[in-house]
């Protein structure tokens, strides 16, 4: 079991994580995405930090990056519904899949090893990133999407895969529908209001599979840290209006090229985690 965090900790602790939400409340509202991508790594290096087992740290910070999505994407989503930019046929009809994709992905957490979760972040972040920063969004799957049963599957698909990210599935819903000629505004728009369907049994389920882990730090249920959570989401859920504004002034080449500089910045820190476990 590593360190706890104490008292004294909390004094440059706090000020870091205050700042972590200041950007993943903008980024939430910039690009669709409920913060995952920025409050994993954070929460994750600092839990190694203060001695933190890897095979601990790791599940703690996607079901604290959970939770924090909760507020933070809703508070996006309105902000996208009063411009107009959200499919919300496409995120009724995703609604049980996506929550059962969720509750897989929290019963994958209990018994998964921390490797799953950066690889699977990797994977997933590497073939975005390559889409938009190359410009290839020209790339289509054709003008309508599937229905029934393989729309049904995608949401069941996007859910699991968001849960072991610990994401609001901005990426994923993002690269989905402009495959099939949705507007990048369009896009993120919807991904704001799917993350409200990832974020509240995401968080649940995390606390579930953490149950009577040993090694989990003080302030914890479960693989869920109140801590991070009390610290990061009241900034991040301020400051997610404020991306979204950002997100509707920009053009689609800007989006595209700023999405994919953060997603490769995030794929350098976790490959780094992979090789040096740091």
């Amino acid at each position: 079991m590593g360190a706890a965090l104490g008292a004294s900790d909390l004094l440059w602790l706090a000020p870091l994580l205050a700042a972590a939400g200041v950007v993943t409340g903008v980024l939430a509202g910039l690009f669709g995405i409920g913060g995952g991508g920025i409050i994993v790594p954070v929460l994750y290096q600092t839990l190694r930090f203060a001695g933190v087992a890897d095979a601990v740290a790791m599940p703690i910070s996607v079901g604290t990056s959970l939770a924090v999505i909760v507020p933070t994407s809703i508070n996006s989503a309105r902000a996208h519904l009063q411009r107009g930019s959200v499919e919300m046929d496409l995120v009724k009809a995703w609604a049980l899949p996506v929550v059962a994709g969720v509750a897989t992905g929290a019963l994958i957490a209990r018994y998964a090893p921390a490797a799953l979760f950066k690889i699977v972040f990797i994977g997933i972040c590497a073939f975005t990133a390559v889409r938009m920063l190359g410009g290839y969004t020209n790339w289509s799957l054709g003008d309508q999407r599937p229905r029934g049963p393989i729309e049904w599957t995608v949401g069941w698909a996007i859910g699991l895969l968001c849960s072991l990210m610990g994401v609001g599935g901005g990426q994923l819903v993002n690269l989905y529908m402009t495959l099939y000629g949705a507007s990048i505004h369009r896009a993120v728009g919807t991904a704001a209001a799917v993350g409200t369907l990832v974020a509240a049994p995401g968080a649940i389920g995390f606390m579930l599979a953490g149950a009577g882990k040993a090694g989990l730090p003080p302030g914890s249920v479960g693989f869920v840290s109140l801590v991070g959570f009390a610290l990061i989401a009241p900034m991040a859920t301020l400051c997610a209006p404020y991306g979204a504004k950002i997100a509707h002034s920009w053009s689609k080449r800007m989006l595209e090229r700023a999405f994919g500089a953060f997603l490769v910045l995030i794929i350098g820190r976790f490959v780094v985690s992979l090789i040096y476990e740091i």
